[in-house]
């Protein structure tokens, strides 16, 4: 069975989202193995052969992955290191930016070249846009927000799966019975681990043939980024809320998420009062973050807004109220005025790297 993995990369580099994606892919393709985390109180399917639920486990023959790119300039080998047998090259002069219709007509075209059983790809914007067009062009059910996949026992043909819904708020069993399936991967699903021997990685180059409707939705300006870590994949995060008091107070969360590495996310109050910007904000109807820390000031917690951090490893909150929602989902917690222990971090962070 082939499982094909739509590979993003950026700067000559797999993305973090891709490469696990990769690993997600690779355990598929392992026979019997599943992937993926359960959530509390919950059990992942039943592993097949001994070691196949590793995320480490030995490279399978039917993992191949895709990108758009010209062959010389892949990734190939971080692909290989993930255990790719295959990569298949999309290039065409004139898919110069992305396009989301243009890279699912070209993903079905690999997919079907392939022999596909099963696409997928990460679960980020890019990601769920073209798998959803894939979904279209093949009239198959499209999958998103994956946490756990694995053939079902005794049946290669279906896959059982559970899958986030409603920003996280929900898991969901499932079983997925479509040829090809497709799915794509929660970002916090699994993490990105190389395979213990290398795949092949031999180059297929697949030149679509791109119409102009393919072509309606494109890119055609790309923004540097900002200074800083990006909100989605910073392994630090600094959250602000209500308690921060208004759009001044965000001083200190900057530095502290500066001295950190980090970047400063928002609770959807602070965005609906003028203070920062919609695209700090962190929640069902922001940006879901999964940092190593997510240290967040003067939130109470709201659903919604933990239904875009539960991803995180470890969660510390600051806060005046004992019993603030967000108090159950912390690992530690400071109860106390953010406009003092914050400042109070900073100085001592500093005083530690021997700067002012």
């Amino acid at each position: 069975m082939t499982v094909l993995c739509l590979v993003e990369h950026e700067s000559g580099d797999v993305i973090d989202a891709s490469a696990a994606a990769l690993t997600f892919a690779r355990k598929i393709a392992h026979a019997g193995g599943p992937v993926g985390w359960s959530p509390p109180g919950r059990h992942a399917p039943q592993a097949g052969p001994a070691g196949a639920g590793s995320p480490g486990g030995e490279p399978a023959a039917g993992l191949a992955a895709v990108a758009v790119g010209a062959a010389g300039t892949l990734p190939r080998d971080q692909m290989a290191a993930f255990g790719a047998g295959d990569v298949y090259a999309v290039e065409s002069d004139r898919l110069t930016s992305y396009a989301p219709l243009a890279w699912a007509r070209a993903l079905a075209a690999v997919a079907e070249t392939s022999s596909a059983a099963v696409v997928v790809a990460a679960g980020t914007d890019r990601g769920n846009e073209v798998m959803a067009h894939l979904g279209a062009l093949t009239g198959q059910p499209m999958v998103a927000g994956c946490v756990s996949a694995a053939r079902t026992p005794g049946d290669a043909a279906t896959l059982q799966i559970v899958r986030q819904r409603w920003a996280g708020s929900l898991v969901e069993d499932a079983v997925l019975d479509a040829s090809p399936a497709l799915l794509t991967v929660a970002y916090d699903a699994v993490p990105a681990v190389t395979a213990a021997v290398p795949g092949a990685a031999r180059v297929h180059v697949h030149t679509p043939a791109i119409s102009d409707d393919d072509l309606e939705v494109h890119v055609i300006e790309s923004a540097p980024p900002g200074s800083g870590a990006s909100l989605a994949t910073a392994r630090v995060v600094v959250g602000g809320g209500r308690g921060v008091g208004g759009p001044d107070g965000f001083g200190a969360l900057e530095e502290l998420a500066r001295l950190l590495g980090g970047a400063v996310g928002v609770s959807r109050v602070v965005t609906s009062q003028g203070w920062r910007p919609h695209t700090q904000q962190v929640g069902q109807t922001g940006t879901r973050i999964a940092p190593e820390l997510y240290l967040a000031c003067g939130i109470s917690g709201a659903i919604q807004h933990m239904a875009g951090c539960l991803g995180a490893k470890h969660i510390v909150v600051i806060n005046t109220d004992a019993d603030a929602p967000i108090i159950g989902h912390a690992d530690y917690a400071v109860i106390g005025d953010l406009k003092e222990v914050v400042p109070a971090l900073v100085a001592a962070i500093r005083a530690r790297n021997g700067s002012r």
